[in-house]
C-alpha cells in the first residue's frame, strides 16, 4: 500500500505539474495574443490618427478654398459695383454734357446785361463743381500737341504761328471721368 500511496502521490503530482505546465502554456498564450492585439490595436490607433489627420487637412484646404473663393467673390462684385456706377455717371454726363457746353458758350458771347452775363457764369460755376464731385474733368488740348488716341482731328489748317501738329482749336471738349475717356475732344490741328 505505501507503494500504491507513493504511486498515486507521484501521479499526483505529475498530473500538478502538467497542470501547471498547461496553465501556464495558456498564460503564455493569453500574453502573446495580447501582445498581438495591443500591436493591432496599435497599428489602428496609427491608421485611425493617419485617418483624422488626413480630414483634418481636407476640411482645412477646404475651409482655405472657400475663403479664397469668398474673397475673390467680394473683390469681383466691388469692381462690378464700382463699373456699374462709373457707367451711371457716364451715361448721365454723357446726356448733360451737352448743355454744359451750351453754357459754357453763353459765357463766353458777348453780352450788354451784365446781370445776365453773372448769372450765366454762376449757373457754368456750379456746373462744373457737381462735375468735379463727379470725378469728371473736362479736357481742352487747346494748344497741346495732337495725339490721335486722346482726340479725334476734323479738321486741318495751316498756321505759321503755331507749332507743327498742334491742336489749334477745340470744337468740343473731351469728357474723362476718372482715368477713362467717355467723349474725345473734336479738335483742328494746325501744320500737320
Amino acid at each position: 500500500m505505501g507503494k500504491d500511496i507513493d504511486l498515486e502521490n507521484e501521479i499526483e503530482k505529475e498530473a500538478a505539474e502538467a497542470e501547471a505546465e498547461a496553465i501556464e502554456e495558456e498564460i503564455e498564450e493569453a500574453e502573446e495574443a495580447s501582445a498581438e492585439e495591443s500591436a493591432e490595436t496599435a497599428e489602428e490607433d496609427s491608421s485611425a490618427e493617419d485617418k483624422l489627420k488626413k480630414e483634418l487637412a481636407d476640411q482645412k484646404d477646404k475651409y482655405l478654398r472657400l475663403m479664397a473663393e469668398y474673397d475673390n467673390y467680394r473683390k469681383r462684385t466691388a469692381k462690378q459695383q464700382l463699373e456699374a456706377r462709373e457707367s451711371a455717371v457716364g451715361d448721365t454726363v454723357l446726356k448733360i454734357i451737352k448743355i454744359y457746353d451750351n453754357f459754357e458758350r453763353a459765357a463766353d458771347t458777348e453780352c450788354s446785361d451784365e446781370k445776365y452775363k453773372a448769372g450765366v457764369e454762376m449757373i457754368l460755376k456750379q456746373f462744373k463743381d457737381a462735375l468735379d464731385k463727379m470725378n469728371v474733368k473736362i479736357l481742352d488740348p487747346t494748344g497741346e500737341p495732337f495725339d490721335p488716341a486722346t482726340a479725334n482731328a476734323v479738321n486741318q489748317i495751316e498756321d505759321p504761328e503755331l507749332g507743327e501738329n498742334v491742336v489749334a482749336q477745340v470744337f468740343e471738349k473731351g469728357v474723362m471721368i476718372g482715368d477713362k475717356v467717355i467723349r474725345y475732344p473734336m479738335v483742328v490741328v494746325a501744320n500737320p
